[in-house]
């Protein structure tokens, strides 16, 4: 899709967003168009919340843990009730996202989910993710892990060097991306329900 044809994303999709007078509120209420899976030790500070905050000025409503949910939220339910609700995921990975339970928990979910992944190597190539067994996970989860991961690794994506890139950049270009990816679920959803209206004859 060309540059401009994003630009002039489909009005009639960019109606269901419309501004936001109470920020926190609707941030919690809406349900999410993109997950955003990451490490938050390794990329909260940067690309992630900035990837953030650059769909939520162009009225879609991403999910971010920390600006989503609100003290007293029970953690596994939100983020799952997210993922399964969400359009597209995108998936940030870092040299230390396998170390983390909960985000290859939701990387797995997403893959189970069958939703549409994003993935975005950040410092680190497909080739160096592996989930490593360290005894304290249950067999099952490792597995689930294991193949979700070997999913998204095999799944065009894009790579940024923090040393070298341009965050803007890299945030644009990742936007720009998710925002074809929706417009594209939503005209098959339309043409699905195109397809199934019946036909009327005199």
């Amino acid at each position: 899709m060309h540059r401009s044809a994003i630009a002039n994303f489909p009005r009639q999709f960019l109606r269901q967003y419309p501004s936001i007078q109470a920020p926190f509120v609707n941030r919690v209420a809406k349900p999410c168009d993109v997950f955003i899976n990451h490490r938050g030790i390794d990329t909260k500070r940067t690309v992630v919340t900035l990837l953030y905050d650059h769909l939520f000025r162009r009225n879609l409503h991403p999910f971010l843990d920390n600006k989503n949910m609100k003290p007293g939220d029970k953690l596994f339910d939100n983020i799952n009730s997210a993922i399964r609700k969400c359009k597209v995921g995108v998936t940030v990975f870092s040299p230390r996202y396998c170390e983390s339970y909960f985000c290859l928990h939701e990387l797995a979910l997403i893959m189970e989910s069958k939703k549409k992944v994003i993935p975005i190597f950040c410092d680190i190539k497909p080739s160096e993710l592996r989930v490593l067994n360290d005894g304290k996970c249950p067999t099952e989860d490792i597995r689930r892990f294991r193949w979700a991961l070997e999913e998204a690794k095999y799944t065009v994506g894009l790579t940024f060097d923090s040393m070298k890139g341009n965050w803007s950049e890299v945030v644009t270009s990742a936007s720009d991306i998710i925002i074809e990816t929706l417009v594209e679920i939503e005209s098959e959803k339309q043409m699905q329900r195109h397809k199934s209206t019946p036909i009327l004859r005199a």
